[in-house]
């Protein structure tokens, strides 16, 4: 006799407890996340703890990769290079790109290892694969919530205030920028299960990446190739957050609205990817 229990994942047969993911990606698997939503807590939590544990600056190492590259490219990029800006002063116009782009590279990096560098877990009990590379989002959203102190003070300092609806709009480009971190990092973690070939073709594609988001330099400088920057989802995001933020030019709704549903199609992809994928994820790792 087979009894299918859909909420943890197991079959008995003659006795036997065989223990699987639900098929699907449906509300059954929302449901199952929620489940071991304690679960998730404890690797946010374990992560955090890892990466400070022994530090001398503790917590303040989230603060230091922003801010030194802020004061790096200044210098070159605002100061000996002199770098267009929109009309805003350098250093908070890079550090709010700066942001995002950390936030977005540091998930998608550390979420394409996480199923590697949790394989001895993995190999041992059952629980939604898919919560190790929640955490490690959650626990770079973590540092980027830490690094915004920065920013708060140099938009103090430079004299900028954000009205009523820039402030509303930022957590939806937070959002929008979690589901590309998630969704690409969910299927390059897939991928790296099988071939381990990602974690050194990452870094470069990730460099490759920055020089095409307009990070360091406005997009309003791209002339007649800013369509092939608006084909970078964090495009319409970094650029709404610099309106939205520091308010020297409207906000592009129509590049935003290309970026959120890009993000959430890479989103869909790297979850369907990850759940067809997840249960061979044991056998090979």
């Amino acid at each position: 006799m087979e009894l299918n229990q859909h909420m943890n994942g197991t079959n008995k047969i003659n006795n036997t407890t065989i223990i699987e993911p639900p098929k699907g990606i449906a509300l059954r698997g929302l449901k199952e996340l929620w489940h071991y939503r304690d679960l998730l807590y404890f690797f946010t939590w374990r992560d955090i703890k890892v990466r400070y544990k022994q530090t001398f600056v503790g917590i303040l190492w989230a603060l230091f990769q922003p801010v030194f590259a802020m004061i790096i490219f200044t210098i070159f990029f605002g100061k000996f290079a002199r770098m267009y800006s929109d009309d805003i002063p350098y250093p908070i116009f890079v550090f709010t790109g700066l942001l995002l782009w950390q936030f977005f590279s540091g998930a998608v990096t550390n979420v394409s290892n996480s199923l590697v560098e949790n394989r001895d877990i993995i190999t041992k009990i059952y629980f939604p694969r898919m919560i190790l590379p929640i955490s490690v989002v959650i626990t770079k959203l973590i540092d980027f919530f830490i690094a915004c102190i920065v920013l708060v003070g140099l938009m103090i300092y430079y004299g900028y205030a954000p009205n009523l609806g820039g402030l509303l709009l930022l957590p939806i480009l937070l959002l929008i920028t979690f589901m590309a971190s998630l969704g690409m990092g969910l299927f390059l973690s897939a991928i790296n299960v099988k071939y381990r070939d990602v974690r050194y073709v990452l870094p470069y594609f990730i460099q490759m990446m920055f020089f095409i988001t307009p990070v360091i330099y406005p997009a309003s400088i791209s002339g007649v190739y800013s369509w092939f920057l608006a084909m970078n989802p964090l495009t319409g995001v970094i650029k709404a957050a610099r309106a939205s933020l520091l308010g020297n030019f409207p906000i592009n709704w129509t590049l935003l609205i290309i970026s959120g549903v890009t993000c959430l199609l890479m989103l869909l992809i790297g979850v369907i990817y990850f759940k067809k994928t997840d249960k061979y994820f044991a056998d090979i790792i």
